[in-house]
């Protein structure tokens, strides 16, 4: 009975996690739409303050010091490649695109990654394609022509910036995988490194290139939330709930994303899907789950790195 409550339990906490940073969607929209904020800058701030939080936890672990004042120049140049593609051009090129678009739309497309993920890996890594991905592959393939058939709000700024979001996150994700397997390095050290040199360019760009932010209270409220609660917080409860929960469980659980989305986007944002877009959104989302009830049915990373379980762009 105790263990069957536990199960539960994790069940429980990484719905509400994913419904967390499925939020974020619209907390981001509206510091984009109603305090002005600017999409580098504000993406810059946000995962800068993320960093902080991880760089807390990371210097408070024994293990984790010795570890990152080991690192050879090897490993901080990789790591430094990782949170350059995965946290400067890839969050960054998110936050553009949500500015730019419904965020249905974007959320859409990057959906993708861990698909898209999943067929690349057979290239770079090794690991060949099996049915279900490809049946995945399908089903994603038709469920993203059903919905960019109808009429949409969609940009070009925002489709080239969604798509170069995805591409550098399946990037990003290859590269954070490679190094947790060839560095061995844990996987605060890689997640808590690359995340500090990723966001601090951000910044830095965002700044040079959109100035200097004036941050409302409510402004910089959006921001704490999503760096502190959304971010730290959520993939500290995403990481507990792994312990228990099998790979495929999280899978599903994380793949719910793109309807609470859509659904909080609907709500929150008056972003109503036709018909059409419904049916294109169920389709990619049981492609991707597709892609990915393959898997083993084995325990789930104690903790999420980049390239890891739990690890999408849309967080």
């Amino acid at each position: 009975m105790i263990r069957g409550n536990t199960h539960r339990n994790a069940l429980l906490v990484a719905l509400l996690v994913t419904l967390l940073w499925s939020s974020s969607w619209i907390i981001i929209r509206f510091g984009l739409d109603d305090e002005g904020l600017t999409p580098l800058t504000f993406a810059g701030i946000r995962y800068g303050l993320a960093a902080l939080v991880l760089t807390g936890v990371a210097l408070a672990r024994p293990a984790t010091r010795v570890r990152i004042a080991a690192l050879d120049t090897r490993e901080w140049i990789s790591l430094a490649v990782l949170g350059i593609v995965f946290y400067t051009v890839a969050q960054g090129a998110q936050f553009v695109a949500i500015d730019h678009q419904p965020a249905a739309s974007t959320s859409l497309v990057l959906s993708m990654t861990p698909l898209a993920v999943a067929l690349v890996a057979g290239r770079s890594l090794g690991e060949r394609p099996v049915a279900h991905q490809v049946i995945g592959a399908l089903f994603v393939a038709a469920g993203a022509a059903a919905y960019f058939s109808g009429s949409l709000r969609a940009t070009a700024i925002g489709m080239v910036a969604a798509g170069v979001a995805l591409a550098s996150g399946v990037s990003g994700s290859l590269l954070g995988r490679s190094a947790n397997r060839n560095l061995s390095s844990n996987p605060l050290v890689v997640t808590t490194v690359s995340m500090v040199i990723g966001s601090a360019l951000l910044l830095a760009i965002g700044l040079g290139v959109e100035g200097v932010p004036s941050i409302t209270i409510r402004g910089g409220l959006f921001i704490g939330w999503l760096a502190v609660i959304n971010g730290a917080l959520a993939f500290t409860l995403w990481n507990h709930s792994l312990r228990t929960l099998t790979a495929t469980e999280s899978a599903v659980i994380n793949n719910t994303m793109l309807v609470q989305i859509a659904a909080l986007a609907w709500i929150f944002l008056g972003e109503a899907p036709g018909p059409i877009q419904i049916v294109g959104i169920v389709l990619v989302t049981v492609g991707v789950m597709a892609s990915q009830l393959g898997r083993p049915l084995t325990r789930s990373s104690s903790f999420a790195p980049p390239g890891g379980a739990g690890s999408d762009i849309q967080r």
